[in-house]
């Protein structure tokens, strides 16, 4: 019902009068029970950024960079520049003996680089002379450099001068990069993960040079993440999760997920007919360091970095694709959508005795390559005594689009955007209405009312 307010807000005199809609109290653990539409953007939204405590960025498909404050939902700044739509954005703080100054630094399909100042709005630097468009940004504080991955591999000192580059062999280039110890960089490209070592020389130039190309999946890499100082992981279209150590590369733990149940093979395998490349790809994934949260096509799944195992999914979690999560605690995780929704869940114990799983009830995880059969026995999921399940304990439906990330603010809220050109600002509304009491109070004792 929510969709359809939102979708004829003209109609609605009522919702005119308030850019603030109250959601409802079903849902007693959802706690953001008003939302706030944050208007601007006139194509696909896909990116957001967290600029400070109360600022976000956010950026999409028709080239603009909007700044809002989260507190009030006020639109601050509008950076205009891009004359395509922007595929990749970052914050970049340097202190460098100064004070510690946060900046934007945006890319785009004009094959330019652009770097903002969010407290004026002012574009401070451009690059324009790039071969090709970027298509992912890493920052280095700790060498105040950046990264910018796309047909090559760049490297920007803070004043946008370019330190080194290298030539990528992959014919797709650069979708993803992650820092790791050592100076050394990952970056994934296609079915491989190539690392890269910088070296600063004694008359601090640096120099970037490939050490080692990782050809473990296969297929294509659509996730690459830190996990911790010591770790880090990646996730293919075809379902595979690998955990990798973080200084020597070697991989620690491989899980994949397979969909059709084999009597001849020794691994258990449990398929469902045959499925979509979409619902067994592994979109996003997130960590907190002990556990990682993997979207694997419409579901979710919990991996445990101590155990090595899944310890808790829920296979069927939205309508569609999933491509964006981000774990709350140890026990409760979000996620959102193709299908417009941005869901809450809490991980529970299965009930017991658990009931018998049906064919294709759920994708096996195995220990090792499935060519190596020296590795560990499989087990079904439903074997597995301490596996818990994912329960829904809150759906934030208001966009009619794709719902492409969020960034969450804490208490003071949760921001989301679509492919419906639109923001929205999520509130924990028992606080807002606790603030707006507060605020009322104020004014009437500076007018003498109390």
């Amino acid at each position: 019902m929510l969709r359809w307010i939102l979708g004829g807000r003209e109609a609605q005199s009522a919702v005119e009068k308030s850019p603030v809609l109250c959601i409802g109290e079903e849902q007693p653990k959802n706690w953001f029970t008003e939302l706030q539409v944050l208007k601007g953007h006139f194509d696909i939204v896909r990116f957001l950024v967290q600029i400070d405590d109360f600022r976000c960025a956010s950026a999409g498909d028709d080239g603009l960079v909007l700044v809002w404050n989260v507190e009030t939902g006020e639109k601050l700044l509008e950076l205009r520049g891009h004359s395509q739509q922007i595929t990749a954005i970052t914050t970049f703080t340097c202190t460098n003996g100064d004070a510690p100054h946060t900046s934007l630094i945006t890319a785009s399909s004009d094959r330019t680089l652009s770097l903002w100042d969010p407290d004026t709005g002012n574009r401070v630097q451009t690059i324009s002379d790039l071969q090709s468009s970027v298509k992912c940004l890493l920052v280095l504080e700790r060498l105040c450099v950046w990264v910018s991955g796309g047909a090559e591999l760049c490297v920007w000192n803070k004043d946008f001068q370019l330190q080194c580059q290298r030539q990528n062999h992959s014919d797709t280039g650069i979708t993803a990069l992650i820092e790791l110890p050592k100076n050394c960089i990952a970056a994934a490209m296609d079915k491989e993960i190539v690392i890269y070592r910088l070296t600063v020389s004694t008359n601090s130039s640096l120099s970037v040079a490939e050490t080692r190309c990782l050809s473990d999946h296969q297929d294509c890499i659509r996730a690459l993440i830190n996990v911790n100082d010591g770790l880090f992981a990646s996730g293919s279209h075809a379902g595979e999760l690998i955990l990798w150590d973080a200084t020597d590369w070697n991989i620690l733990a491989y899980e994949h997920i397979l969909w059709e149940e084999s009597q001849a093979d020794t691994q258990a395998e449990i398929r469902l007919g045959t499925p979509k490349p979409s619902e067994m790809s592994i979109q996003h994934l997130t960590t907190n360091g002990k556990l990682i949260l993997a979207a694997v096509g419409s579901g979710l799944y919990v991996y445990s970095v101590l155990t090595k195992t899944v310890v808790a999914y829920r296979k069927i979690a939205h309508d569609s694709n999933v491509l964006h999560t981000m774990l709350l605690s140890d026990s409760n995780l979000m996620s959102c959508s193709e299908d417009g929704s941005v869901r809450m869940w809490e991980m529970q114990d299965l009930p017991l005795p658990a009931e018998p799983a049906s064919p294709g009830f759920f994708g096996m995880w195995s220990f090792g390559r499935p060519n190596k059969q020296t590795g560990l026995p499989s087990k079904k999921i439903m074997e597995i005594p301490s596996i818990r399940t994912l329960e829904l304990m809150g759906d934030l439906i208001g966009h009619s689009g794709a719902v492409q990330m969020f960034v969450s603010f804490g208490e003071k809220g949760l921001v989301t955007c679509s492919t419906d050109h639109l923001l929205i600002l999520w509130k924990n509304g028992e606080r807002q209405s606790h603030l707006r009491s507060l605020a009322l109070f104020q004014k009437l004792e500076e007018n003498g009312g109390l």
